[in-house]
Order: structure tokens, then C-alpha cells, then sequence
């Protein structure tokens, strides 16, 4: 897996093991990080771009942190205890941290102290330096006159990570991390994704199968617009097939059932530049509800069916952080045309990732049809189906077999002729 993973322990003692995917960019390292504040202790939501408003919140202790992995961990079967969690361990002897979010002094208290004051020596790579001398993670190199380096990084022994968690551990939640443009009515793009939005495992896999690269990807040179890792975000580091790694990936989401599943984005959430703060918010709040489950009422199905579904706000440490940053199609700055248009956006860029992976020796759940009927079917309230994600609660602990190709997404017809709130075709129809 190309993940890192945090044992988060609350201040009131639960702990919840987060596991975070996606492509270079994608805020891995950064979810082992505590979450950075201002000078007076609050954690700033975001900034609007057009307004230069801030959302603050207010969190007095955070949650303490037991990293993982940092990039790599091997989750083989053999180190799974038959409870429908996710087995791993961490597969590096050292890690591999990316600073180019570190601009100057304090942003990183943590992560500077360790590198300022090592207890052996360091490799910096990208960053102004002297053998011999104190080396800091802000002094980027440039690529040329007055543009730095968007890819610093210090590899930093696993031996010396402060409270590194040792050997195994079960995951008990899998996100997945997104770089995405800011969005307005005047340019529509796909950064259309709130805080966090709690996905089928049917609609995990796919987002795991294109691994969008997203918006300015500080690790890669490209032309504008969505591009992807690879299935399973490591295919850079792979051989073979991708339609083997699908399966890999179909057949671990299978055999995991106890595992849930979210999406957060990075740097902008709409109008609004935010940064790493949505998953280090969503890695506090998740930590500190431990296992209780959202009932019916507490979340609902997003605008767009790729996002599957949304609480539309939550309260952290009695601060309500409200839809804006959940239901981005009610910023006024954004409104449903311009996200329609992002979602549009997603919409193509899966077609056009997943037409690959339709081969004859896909995993036959993967390919499996769901009936013409779902396109009338209302979202799942208050009983799981196959494409009811395990976050929801249930008056009955009867659930029915998982169909992971009925998969929240939409092809024909397009989003303004199917009435929001309804269920949509599968992976193979989305495919065809």
C-alpha cells in the first residue's frame, strides 16, 4: 500500500487507526503532522480567496499522535486476525518527508526540532545546505531566480520518530487524500470536495483504481488538468498487469469488511484555500467519535454520486463547522452550476481511467451488473445495502451481501436529468 498510518489516542483515551492513501501530493506524510496553528493557538479552517474571510476553530488539545508508515507498508494476508480488519506493517527503514508546506520558521514545531537537533545525521535533498552545518527544512532551493524547489525532502531514520508505533497494527479507517483547485462560478473545477465525505467500499476501490494526481502536485511536471498515479496509487512502483492490482485491491476491500472509508481533499475546498487542515479536522473528529456510527439522519447523499456521502457539518469541541465546507454547491461564491460542472469534471476523468481495467480476467465482483432498476432506487436511509457505507447505523444486524460493483456513479444520462438523491449504475455499466 502507498499510505501512511497514524495511531490516533484522543484526550479521553480512544483510539482510531487512520490509514491514508492516494497519489504523491496527496497529504500522507502530512497526516502524521500535527495539525498546524496561528500564533494564538486556533487552527485556521481556510481563507476565501475572493474575500480573504478566515474560518477559525478552536481546538485546546489535540489528539496524540503514534505514527506508522510514512509512504510504504506490506499488508499481507498472513498478518491478518481474522476480525475483517486490515493487517500492516510498516515496509521502510526510513521515511521520506516532503517540506515544501514548510515556508519558514514554526510552521512545523515538531518536525523542525527533530531536524534541527537530530540525534544522527540527516539527508536533505532540494534544501540549501552545509556539511557539518544546521540545515533548515524552510531554505529550499531554487529552480530558478525566486522560484523554489516544489519538491524538498529530508529522509529521516524510522529509529528516531518520536513514539513510532513498533510491528503490526489494524487499521480501522482508510482515507484517501485529493489535491484540488479552488472553484467559483466564474471558474468551475473539480475542487468540489468537503472535509470529508464517508464512501461506500464499492466507491473506495474505484477512487483507489484512478488515484487522481489533482491540483499542483508539488512532485510532478505535468500540463494542466486531471491526471492519475495509477491504480492503487503505486503503479509507478509496480509491475505486471493493472488489472491483477485491481483485483489485489478488489479482493483486500473483500476480505476487510470492518474497515471503513473516507475522502478528504487538500488546498482548497471551493472558494476557500485551506491547505492539509480537512484531514487533520477529519482525523480529530473521526478519532474522538471512535467507533459510534452516524445514524440516518446525521449524514446524506453529496450533489455529486463519485462523493458519496456527507454529514453536511459537524461539531468539534462544541465549534460548528458548518456546510460550506461540506456542501460546497452552497457557497455562494460556487452554487450548483459551477459544481455541477467540477462534477462533470470527476465524471469524465473516471471513464476515461477506468475503461482500462475493463479486461475479461476482472474480478467477477467488479463486473458484476446491478439492475436497470437502481437508477430509481432512492439512496440507503436506514438499512445497509451493497452500497450503504458501514458508517451508517441500522435497526437490524442483518446486513445483505456486499455487491461492490454497485457503485455510486453516474454516466448516462448526465447529472441535471437524474433527480439528486438517487442511486446510479454500476462500475461495469459506467464502463461500457
Amino acid at each position: 500500500m502507498h499510505c501512511s498510518t497514524v495511531k490516533v489516542v484522543t484526550p479521553y483515551g480512544n483510539k482510531l487507526v487512520i490509514s491514508h492513501e492516494g497519489a504523491s501530493g496527496g497529504g500522507k506524510s502530512e497526516m502524521l503532522e500535527y495539525a498546524h496553528r496561528n500564533p494564538d493557538g486556533t487552527l485556521l479552517i481556510g481563507r476565501n480567496i475572493l474575500t480573504q474571510d478566515e474560518r477559525k476553530l478552536t481546538l485546546p488539545h489535540a489528539c496524540d499522535l503514534r505514527p506508522v508508515t510514512d509512504d510504504m507498508a506490506l499488508c499481507p494476508p498472513s498478518l491478518g486476525k481474522g476480525h475483517g480488519k486490515l493487517t500492516l506493517i510498516d515496509a521502510e527503514n526510513a521515511w521520506f518527508v516532503r517540506c515544501n508546506h514548510i515556508t519558514r520558521y514554526g510552521i512545523d514545531p515538531h518536525l523542525e526540532a527533530l531536524t534541527i537537533h537530530p540525534p544522527e545525521p540527516l539527508l536533505f535533498l532540494n534544501i540549501y545546505g552545509q556539511p557539518g552545518a544546521t540545515t533548515l527544512l524552510w531554505e529550499h532551493i531554487e529552480d530558478s531566480p525566486g522560484k523554489p524547489c516544489p519538491n524538498p525532502r529530508v529522509i529521516i531514520p524510522r529509529s528516531i520518530i518520536p513514539k513510532v508505533h513498533e510491528g503490526s497494527i489494524d487499521v480501522d479507517v482508510r482515507s484517501m487524500g485529493v489535491r484540488t483547485p479552488p472553484c467559483t462560478r466564474q471558474e468551475p473545477s473539480y475542487g468540489i470536495i468537503g472535509i470529508f465525505h464517508l464512501l461506500p467500499p464499492s466507491l473506495a476501490w474505484l477512487w483507489r483504481l484512478v488515484a487522481p494526481r489533482g491540483h499542483a502536485n508539488p512532485s510532478i511536471l505535468q500540463t494542466e488538468g486531471m491526471s492519475s498515479e495509477g491504480v492503487g496509487s503505486y503503479w509507478p512502483f509496480a509491475t505486471g498487469r493493472r488489472v491483477n492490482h485491481a483485483n489485489l485491491l478488489l479482493e483486500q476491500i473483500i476480505d476487510t469488511p470492518a474497515v471503513r472509508y473516507v475522502l478528504t481533499p487538500n488546498q482548497n475546498i471551493g472558494a476557500w484555500e485551506v491547505g492539509f487542515m480537512p484531514q487533520w479536522i477529519t482525523r480529530e473528529f473521526l478519532a474522538r467519535r471512535g467507533g459510534c456510527k452516524f445514524g440516518p439522519r446525521q449524514m446524506k447523499p453529496s450533489r455529486c454520486p463519485l462523493l458519496g456521502y456527507t454529514p453536511g457539518s459537524i461539531v468539534v469541541e462544541g465549534r460548528t463547522i458548518g456546510a460550506w465546507f461540506f456542501e460546497v454547491e452552497q457557497q455562494p461564491e460556487v452554487g450548483t452550476a459551477a459544481y455541477d460542472s467540477g462534477a462533470e469534471i470527476l465524471q469524465t476523468f473516471f471513464e476515461r481511467e477506468l475503461v482500462q481495467f475493463m479486461k475479461e480476467d476482472l474480478h467477477p465482483t467488479g463486473r458484476k451488473s446491478s439492475s436497470a432498476a437502481s437508477l430509481a432506487e432512492p439512496w440507503p436511509t436506514t438499512k445497509p445495502c451493497s452500497t450503504c457505507p458501514s458508517w451508517i447505523t441500522t435497526s437490524t444486524n442483518q446486513h445483505p451481501p456486499m455487491n461492490l460493483s454497485a457503485v455510486c456513479v453516474r454516466r448516462l444520462p448526465r447529472m441535471e436529468s437524474i433527480p439528486h438523491g438517487k442511486s446510479a449504475v454500476d462500475a461495469s455499466l459506467l464502463l461500457a
